[in-house]
């Protein structure tokens, strides 16, 4: 065996470093194996990533311990980590890094022991406990007990037979149990109880799907497929179904979901067809839980994986199938390095693994839809919803002719005031959209114009009245509501609170719909990690009438009983300083009215907007999917952007504006001189949000006809860029944000 290793060091210095493997040692170092090495005159961690017979360098350092046992990265997860690395232009080392959950990288992170107790021997013998039962009657009692279970967690014993730690010693001590620790997994769904589900009926479409899936699954090279249906259409049956078939070929499966808020009602639809075979990884599971979790499917105790992004790295052996549903949702793209895209990453490791990828949604992103014009993906459609029932009805309301008796345009227009009424009537439920949190979007002052600003970023505060404080949504500063205007020239004691959240129309909905049981959902009202099931759960109950919240209720989500969803602000990311904002807008009005009619009575949804005739609106008044993509493709096309072209944003950051700009042109003119025929290169400009956390922000935006020469001329200009000393950047390929 090699005694040399090559070691990615857990420090970003994008290289990788050789040392020698002691004879003690050789038996446990494995590639991928977490390893303490010195460096410097400190000691580092890190992870084998290679073997090597020779060195450049004559005298090598010695690994000084390996981690734990078993490696905890897997030889295609390396290659993965190994494309990553190369595609989004990250340090190796940072991508592992990604890969493992902090909760099992974590050195002091290990399995929970407790106290368990069991039977002894003595206990099994009739005479002796009728013996114990005549002396000790209390300690027969709880004997008796653990003998039902045959084996209790010391504290649930004690609990449920009202006991003593000191009577549990007597036993021990007289040989009817022992007690002794023993590792206990910490489940996320302990106390939760679920029916199981046998698999349903599919239509004919869903048959098709389904053994399209399953013929691919079959093959050596599965491919990837798109499953384009609408909303409601069975996607999850079809889904489940296929999960059956890999279980049956003895393989192991992920399922990638989009929001934390479609998770529990997601698992709780898995877990009743699959049971323990279900492992959850997301960012609202505590430490111990992801740690348990995580290592379950490392152990193979689970079979399937489902989570937000980082569930696409489980450490499953047999992997036959990975499910993206709604690919299309931006959630997916990580938001730091290395800035990868779960849905993209899915694909590559289902290549590298020779396992089928199944990207899924009712409105695929543009990207999907062209690959599978281009023969790269294969496309299976769910026209219909189940059971044949109809689409939802979508009525567009132009706000710009709905004005009060005081001149003012309100925040409900009477048609949408009146479906609610009529649904409250009806006993049926309904949601109400605005993906804006707060209460109103700006505190103005009306004397002399003062707008309450963020000093840190360039975006005003949010009131939000029930703390009685504004808030940046995007440093997170919080200052209390000033009682009169701090400009010094004015001081008027007047507010006008411009602009409507989630806030404002629970309180305006209070006020119209008295009677109405209101709930209100968004990232202020789900901190707790409870809390999404809890709103959730409610709702599906009947307990809630109004369910109003921002995009985390806008997708994915089943509710039956749902017969109008009002969409109280369409316009809010149509104007946005993207290219996609008519794609997202788009997509985002067809996932919620999807919410609607999914149960025996049609639905109805109500869009409000100032520009109706816009196409993103049209289009999803229509539900027509193909011809808005084949009009935002061909756009798209002529303009050069993705997905025709590559594009890569490099943001260049920093407390002063002036260094900030001037670094900003000096990369300018070095990427011109790397840039080849066919490459666009725009001029450095401000970033839409130019100030965030006081650091000014600049954008250059360079586009390719490939990746590969995308990536050439950007790692060779950046080799060549120094950076001052203030100043920091970040390289984002494929953005799926201009923000």
């Amino acid at each position: 065996m090699p005694t040399i290793v090559q070691v990615a060091v857990e420090l970003s210095l994008n290289r990788e470093f050789d040392y020698l493997v002691p004879e003690a040692l050789l038996e446990q170092v494995r590639l991928g194996s977490q390893v303490q090495v010195p460096f410097g005159r400190q000691t580092k961690y890190g992870y084998v990533t290679g073997f090597k017979e020779t060195s450049d360098f004559e005298k090598l350092r010695s690994i000084k311990k390996v981690i734990g046992g078993a490696p905890l990265i897997g030889e295609k997860v390396l290659e993965l980590a190994r494309w990553m690395s190369d595609y989004y232009i990250t340090p190796l080392e940072k991508t592992l890094q990604t890969l493992i959950p902090g909760a099992v990288r974590n050195k002091d992170r290990s399995f929970r022991e407790q106290l368990m107790v069991r039977p002894a021997a003595r206990a099994e013998k009739a005479s002796e406990r009728a013996a114990l039962a005549k002396a000790f009657p209390r300690r027969s009692e709880v004997l008796e007990s653990l003998l039902v279970e045959q084996e209790m967690l010391q504290a649930e014993l004690i609990q449920q037979t009202r006991t003593t730690s000191a009577t549990l010693r007597a036993l021990e001590k007289e040989g009817y149990i022992t007690i002794e620790k023993a590792v206990v997994g910490r489940n996320p769904h302990a106390g939760k109880q679920l029916l199981p589900t046998e698999p349903l009926p599919l239509m004919p479409e869903q048959q098709v799907a389904y053994e399209g899936i399953c013929r691919a699954m079959d093959r050596e090279k599965p491919g990837v497929m798109l499953l384009y249906g609408v909303t409601g259409s069975g996607k999850t049956e079809v889904y489940l179904q296929a999960l059956a078939h890999a279980l049956e070929k003895g393989q192991d499966a992920i399922i990638l979901v989009p929001e934390i808020s479609l998770t529990p009602q997601t698992v709780e639809r898995f877990r009743s067809r699959f049971g323990d075979r279900i492992a959850v990884l997301h960012s609202h599971l505590s430490d111990g839980e992801r740690h348990d979790e995580w290592h379950r499917l490392y152990r193979g105790d689970a079979r399937i994986a489902i989570g937000a992004r980082s569930a696409l790295f489980s450490p499953l052996r047999h992997l036959g199938l990975i499910v993206v549903d709604e690919e299309h949702e931006s959630s997916y793209k990580q938001d730091e390095a290395p800035r990868y895209s779960a849905r993209d990453v899915a694909v590559m490791r289902g290549h590298m693994e020779h396992c089928a990828v199944v990207l899924g949604s009712a409105t695929p992103s543009l990207e999907s839809y062209q690959n599978t014009r281009s023969g790269k993906y294969e496309m299976m459609r769910l026209t219909v919803r189940a059971d044949h029932r109809p689409m939802p009805i979508m009525q567009v309301v132009d706000m710009r002719t709905q004005v009060s008796e005081e001149g003012k345009t309100p925040v409900f227009s009477s048609d949408l005031v009146n479906a609610v009424r009529d649904r409250l009537v009806g006993g049926e439920q309904v949601i109400l959209f605005l993906n804006r949190r707060g209460f109103s979007t700006s505190l103005i002052c009306p004397a002399c114009g003062y707008v309450a600003m963020c000093p840190d970023c360039s975006v005003s505060l949010t009131y939000h009245k029930a703390d009685q404080e504004l808030k940046c949504h995007l440093c997170g500063r919080q200052v209390p509501v000033p009682e009169r205007c701090p400009n010094p020239d004015c001081r008027d004691h007047r507010f006008k609170y411009a602009g409507f959240g989630t806030q404002r129309i629970e309180e305006i909905a209070g006020k119209l719909f008295p009677h109405a049981r209101i709930k209100r959902m968004d990232s202020d009202t789900t901190r707790r990690k409870e809390a999404y099931e809890e709103i959730l759960g409610a709702f599906r109950s009947g307990k809630i009438d109004i369910l109003i919240g921002t995009q985390m209720i806008a997708k994915g989500l089943h509710f039956p009983n749902v017969t109008l969803v009002g969409v109280l602000n369409a316009d809010v990311s149509l104007h946005m300083p993207d290219f996609r904002a008519g794609e997202k807008t788009f997509q985002l009005l067809t996932q919620v009215a999807g919410r609607a009619g999914r149960g025996e009575i049609p639905g109805e949804v109500i869009v409000q907007t100032f520009t109706p005739a816009h196409a993103a609106i049209q289009a999803a008044r229509r539900l027509d999917y193909e011809g808005f993509s084949d009009q935002e493709l061909a756009f798209r096309e002529e303009l050069g952007y993705p997905p025709f072209r590559r594009m890569a944003c490099i943001t260049v950051r920093g407390p002063d504006e002036c260094v900030v700009n001037d670094a900003t042109r000096t990369l300018f003119g070095i990427l011109g001189r790397h840039v080849t025929a066919g490459m666009r290169l725009s001029e450095p400009c401000p970033a839409p949000i130019a100030r965030i956390k006081t650091h000014y922000r600049y954008q250059l935006m360079l586009r390719a006809s490939s990746v590969r020469s995308l990536g050439r001329t950007l790692r060779a200009a950046l080799a060549e860029m120094k950076w001052p000393k203030e100043v920091q950047h970040s390289l984002d390929i494929d953005p799926v944000s201009l923000l």
